[in-house]
């Protein structure tokens, strides 16, 4: 029996009971043969042992210091020992087993069912998060902190699906393990019945046997004493039966002899000694045959209830122990999963600290619908400027209204220029200094700069005064000080201090006049050829082809183009290294330059095409193609390195 006592297991269950029922199965002593044969490790208890182990390292859990364990594992020996004194004791484990089974059954059926229905749940939310994403990508929704909010409600979506989805792979690999424990205890449990099965049929048979001895013994013993009866009359046997003399006088006769002889005594009178000695030599073979028997017997019975009824026992009950401490474990880590998912969700949806990043309901808090209002009007002025909508404002001017001519005008224009050549002379004049409405090329060959002066002036003090402001370039300035420095700056940009208080104290003014610069400029910092280009790109769904492909489209900028985009996009980096403080992340600066950069397809003079619509890549198609305009400008800011440092 001490090769059979119990010692505690790391495992989360019982891993040695199937190993058990597979040693009880073969390597039970076969003791109708000389000797037993060595006991070897089959195939089936490595594998189920192999099994065992696998589920022991994949499902253990406990306190960090690793002394707590989920259900306990050592053996009950008291309730070994109940068992082996019951007479029914190992149909009542076989039993339980089979209870056991069921129940691992059921739960991996519940397991499986829930699995499907959380994978069910996360594939049908994540698709729905992408979904809804692409298309209010590609619709004319909202854009500005609406639209941010949105994409980052949608983000947090895809997280919660990812967490159900997780869910769903633990809860089905759960079911299997189940599923496939409870195969091997039925296995195991048929094979521990069967070789229980052998044992005792194998006792039975040597009480069968040894009760056919006995019958065979007590035979011969009634024929030794019939003939000892036949041979000295009825006297010696009414004497061995307790008659009394007057009785056995009475009976007396030569009907005695032929009695006992009908009776199966087969009386040789001519050699009653030879008859004696045959008679006598059966009683003696029967008798060792059925002491021998009875010895066979005692054997056998001794090692079936001391050593091969507790084996059994013991083999069964750890199958028991085994299933019922696997549905303990599985049931506690379901519970464990199921707490940490939903956990994970309310992280999720309420951060404990803002390391978690801002939770639903901050996003949806942080929609400014007036700051989106505002970016909505400018933009639509810019992308609708000149296209000739809604009724006109001017009063027509009419001949009769006029002032009369003065003859002193009529002397001096004899000498002069006629009046419809002032507007172009004053535009010389004015070009030679001028800042808002020139050429790129024209101002940086006029002004021999590598990247125009208002740029590096208005980056330089917003880099020094307004990188922690909140809302910096999404926020715009007062229009009567954007329209003053305008004009300051088209005088004589040299002179123009931005360090001064005027400008200082609300630094809006001067992010206002640097994109009111770039709408005003003759054509867009993306120009107009390459903006189908841009826009193709940037519709790329897969982010390195994106990146690939706007690279491409902005080494075609013409030179002048390139130097002030790389430029302001340096400027704009920094912007985005303080958005803890000022808000103004790569999707929300990305709002903001995107119309901007792509701008309208006006002509040199201020005026539409001469056809009277926008030519392709205009106005028009900036307003379609917005979302990809903004996506390509979101995209050439978070791969700003890798597209202008990194070269």
């Amino acid at each position: 029996m001490d090769q059979w006592q119990s010692t505690p297991s790391n495992s989360p269950y019982q891993a040695r009971s199937s190993s058990m029922a597979t040693q009880a199965h073969n390597g039970y002593p076969e003791y109708r043969q000389g000797s037993p044969t060595p006991r070897t490790r089959s195939s089936t208890e490595s594998s189920v042992t192999k099994a065992s182990l696998v589920r022991r390292d994949s499902l253990q859990y406990g306190s960090p210091d690793g002394q707590d364990d989920v259900v306990p594992t050592t053996f009950d020996e008291s309730a070994l020992r109940l068992l082996i004194d019951m007479d029914c004791g190992v149909d009542c484990m076989l039993d339980r087993i089979k209870q056991g089974m069921a129940s691992a059954r059921e739960a991996a059926v519940f397991l499986q069912k829930r699995a499907a229905l959380e994978g069910d749940l996360g594939r049908s939310m994540h698709k729905l998060a992408v979904n809804t994403k692409s298309a209010y990508a590609a619709n004319e929704c909202k854009p500005g902190t609406f639209a941010s909010a949105w994409d980052r409600a949608m983000t947090l979506h895809e997280t919660i699906a990812e967490n159900r989805l997780k869910l769903s792979a633990n809860l089905s690999e759960m079911s299997e393990e189940l599923s496939t424990l409870a195969k091997e205890v039925d296995k195991n449990r048929k094979q521990v019945k069967d070789t229980h099965a052998s044992y005792e049929r194998n006792y039975n048979e040597s009480l069968s046997t040894l009760s056919k001895a006995y019958a065979r013994f007590a035979a011969a013993q009634e024929d030794l004493e019939r003939f000892v009866v036949a041979k000295e009359g009825e006297n010696m046997r009414d004497a061995r039966m307790g008659v009394p003399q007057q009785a056995s006088s009475s009976r007396k006769g030569p009907g005695s002899v032929a009695k006992a002889i009908s009776k199966g005594t087969m009386f040789n009178r001519k050699n009653p000694a030879r008859q004696e000695d045959d008679v006598r030599s059966r009683m003696s073979a029967a008798s060792t045959s059925y002491q021998k028997s009875k010895q066979d017997m005692q054997a056998i019975k001794s090692e079936y209830f001391n050593l091969q009824l507790p084996r059994t026992l013991r083999a069964l009950k750890e199958l028991s122990d085994e299933i019922d401490t696997a549905m303990q474990f599985h049931l506690s880590k379901y519970a464990y999963l199921l707490e940490s998912s939903l956990l994970s969700d309310a992280v999720s949806l309420v951060p404990k600290g803002p390391e978690d990043g801002p939770g639903l309901k901050a996003i949806m808090e942080s929609i400014d619908n007036r700051a989106d209002f505002k970016e909505y009007v400018q933009a639509y002025r810019v992308a609708n400027h000149g296209m000739g909508r809604g009724p006109q404002r001017e009063d027509p001017i009419e001949p009769s209204h006029l002032p009369p001519v003065s003859p002193y005008i009529d002397r001096l224009n004899q000498g002069y220029p006629s009046q419809h050549n002032l507007p172009s002379m004053r535009n010389g004049l004015e070009r030679g200094t001028a800042t808002f409405g020139v050429g790129l090329v024209e101002q940086m060959e006029r002004d021999g700069v590598e990247v125009p002066k208002i740029v590096t002036k208005c980056c330089e003090a917003i880099e020094r005064y307004g990188l922690d402001v909140q809302g910096i370039y999404r926020l715009s300035g007062t229009h009567t000080k954007v329209n003053r420095l305008k004009e300051l700056m088209d005088r004589d940009i040299d002179s123009v201090n931005l360090n001064t208080e005027e400008w200082t104290s609300d630094i809006n003014n001067v992010t206002g006049v640097l994109k009111l610069w770039l709408r005003e400029l003759p054509e867009p910092l993306m120009t107009n050829s390459l903006q189908a280009g841009f826009v193709e790109a940037a519709r790329n769904e897969n982010d390195r082809l994106r990146h690939i492909r706007l690279h491409e489209r902005v080494n075609d900028l013409p030179d002048a183009n390139y130097s002030t985009l790389k430029y302001l996009m340096g400027h704009l980096s920094k912007v985005i290294e303080q958005q803890a403080v000022n808000s103004m992340t790569v999707y929300n600066l990305a709002l903001v330059f995107g119309p901007t950069l792509f701008g309208t397809n006006m002509m040199a003079n201020g005026h539409p095409p001469m056809n009277g619509g926008p030519s392709p890549g205009g106005a028009a198609a900036g307003i379609g193609d917005v979302g990809a305009q903004n996506k390509a400008i979101e995209t050439i800011l978070d791969r700003y390195k890798d597209i202008f440092v990194e070269e």
